[in-house]
C-alpha cells in the first residue's frame, strides 16, 4: 500500500484546523502567520511568522502542527520553523480571521489605512454592539498583542487585538 504525500492545498486546508492558543477562536491560517508551505518528497516543510518577538506561544503552535501534520501524513517528516524573514501584521489576518476576532468578543484590529498613525485612544468599534463609544482602559491586556477597552454604549469590556 502506497501512501500519497498531501499537497501544499491539502496541508493548508489541515493547518485551517490549527486554533491560535491565545485566540482559540481563530486558526493559525486565518490569523496569517502560515508564510509558507513547500513538499519535498516525502518531507513537508512549514514556515510560520511570530505575531511577536518572545510569543510564548511559539512552542505549542508548533507542537500543533506537527500533530496535525502527522495526523494528516503519517510516514512523512515534518519541520516547522519560526522565520523573521518577514514582519507579521495584522493586515495578515484573513476577513474570515476579522469576523470570528469579532463573533468571540475581542475586537479585530483595524485596517492601518484606517488609522494613520497608530492612535490607541481612536474609538474602535465594539465587537457585541459595533458602536463607536469605545475607550480604552488599558493599553496593556494579557498579551502583548492586546488591549483592554469598554463600550459606553453597551457596556462591555472587551479585548482590543492591536494593529500592528
Amino acid at each position: 500500500m502506497t501512501v500519497s504525500t498531501p499537497s501544499a492545498a491539502e496541508i493548508r486546508e489541515a493547518l485551517a484546523e490549527v486554533a491560535d492558543p491565545e485566540i482559540p477562536a481563530i486558526s493559525i491560517v486565518d490569523l496569517g502567520i502560515v508564510r509558507e508551505v513547500a513538499v519535498e518528497g516525502r518531507r513537508i516543510r512549514v514556515e510560520l511568522l511570530p505575531t511577536f518577538v518572545g510569543c510564548p506561544a511559539l512552542d505549542v503552535i508548533r507542537d500543533a502542527v506537527r500533530e496535525r501534520l502527522g495526523r494528516l501524513a503519517p510516514g512523512c517528516s515534518a519541520e516547522v520553523e519560526f522565520t523573521f524573514v518577514e514582519p507579521w501584521t495584522t493586515e495578515r489576518i484573513t476577513p474570515a480571521g476579522r469576523e470570528a476576532l469579532r463573533a468571540s468578543g475581542l475586537g479585530p484590529p483595524v485596517p492601518a489605512d484606517d488609522l494613520g498613525l497608530i492612535d490607541l485612544q481612536a474609538p474602535l468599534p465594539c465587537p457585541y454592539c459595533g458602536s463607536r463609544r469605545t475607550v480604552l482602559e488599558n493599553a496593556f491586556g494579557p498579551t502583548a498583542c492586546r488591549s483592554i477597552r469598554y463600550c459606553t454604549s453597551c457596556r462591555q469590556p472587551f479585548e482590543q487585538l492591536k494593529t500592528v
